[in-house]
């Protein structure tokens, strides 16, 4: 087996960490190793990589800047997992909006590095209640209408659609969006799935696994007007910190409270958070990871912490429809409240020390 390689697109908060890691179990039990890489375009130890690197046998990250621009680095990096880690599949997310990925990835691996890997399908990842806001409803999610430029895009670049969070609509309703999927984009498979619950993901895994990437040109209008206005609309937090108090206390509370109180300034303020990823480490390995797709959304967790401790060191990432002096103000704001709630002493960390006590 040769050197396979493969992009996980798609939306905000659709699921691309939880979709790969559901990928490489169902490869697992097949004897086939998968690594996994974080890309992001903030520092390293962000979410996804840190909760990557707890779930996953073999990953790494690639951050300060997305894949696209540091095609000598990933190519690097999948040698490394597949050379020398034995990965039969390696696999990575793209940061931020991901249109324009399929070229300056896929097509630029290709012509730097003929015959050295082979691509498998290029995949987007997609979700139901973003997807209700191209389909024809045009359901209000109370986000920017330059957006949905970036929902529907994304779909364009796709060699493979992977339907996800199935386990959240009913049948009937599961069918709908896969129709829709199937017209709009035709002669592109769809793969219904729930990453959550493993549905569906071993005839995905067959796919991934035996089809190849069509290599086919896309005029995404990346750099153009549309996309332009799309990015304007939406800012970037990344913070880590650390808390604590004299007696363990709920750290799992904390994070819901604290993505609440965020979720509720923006509700006020007309803005809207389509993804918010908390990840806290209590002690010997404990961790937790919960998401927000939306300010009205329930908090989902991931994984939650198995015991109570006096003190966690979290770190907080955001792509929010909000002006970003705004956003950066009712994080603080936030955290605040939430702190003073639990009555939990709160230090700022600078990037690179999330390993540190914080003492």
């Amino acid at each position: 087996m040769g050197r396979r390689f493969m992009v996980m697109s798609g939306f905000l908060g659709a699921g691309k960490t939880t979709s790969m890691l559901a990928i490489a179990d169902e490869l697992a039990k097949r004897g086939v190793k998968a690594a996994i890489i974080s890309n992001d375009l903030g520092s390293s130890e962000l979410v996804d990589e840190l909760y990557t690197a707890e779930r996953a046998a073999c990953s790494g990250a690639i951050a300060d800047g997305c894949i696209c621009y540091q095609t000598e680095v990933l190519a690097d990096r999948i040698k490394q997992f597949s050379d020398a880690g034995g990965a039969g599949l390696v696999m990575s997310d793209i940061p931020g909006c991901g249109v324009g990925a399929l070229e300056h990835v896929y097509f630029r691996l290709a012509r730097d590095y003929p015959g050295e890997f082979e691509l498998a399908p290029f995949t987007v990842v997609c979700d139901p209640l973003r997807l209700r806001a191209i389909m024809p409803e045009h359901a209000n999610l109370h986000l920017p209408e330059e957006i949905n430029y970036l929902f529907r895009t994304q779909l364009l670049e796709a060699d493979a659609i992977i339907l996800n969070k199935t386990d959240t609509v009913s049948a009937a309703e599961q069918a709908r969006y896969a129709d829709f999927l199937s017209g709009s984009y035709p002669g592109i498979p769809v793969f219904p799935i729930s990453a959550k619950t493993g549905a569906g993901i071993g005839p995905l895994a067959d796919h991934l696994m035996s089809a190849s990437a069509r290599l086919v040109q896309v005029d995404t209008g990346y750099g153009g007007p549309e996309f332009m206005a799309a990015e304007a609309r939406l800012s970037w937090y990344d913070q880590r910190f650390y808390i604590k108090k004299a007696a363990a206390f709920d750290g799992c509370g904390f994070m819901g409270d604290f993505m609440e109180a965020v979720a509720a300034r923006l509700r006020r303020s007309g803005g809207n958070v389509p993804h918010l990823k908390v990840f806290a480490a209590g002690g010997g390995g404990d961790f937790a990871k919960a998401s927000l797709v939306g300010i009205d959304s329930a908090v989902e967790f991931d994984a939650r912490l198995g015991r109570r401790y006096p003190a966690y060191r979290m770190v907080v990432n955001a792509r929010a429809a909000c002006d970003s002096l705004a956003l950066s103000a009712l994080m603080d704001e936030a955290l605040s409240e939430t702190a003073e709630k639990y009555g939990v002493q709160c230090r700022i960390l600078p990037a690179g020390s999330f390993g540190a006590s914080g003492e």
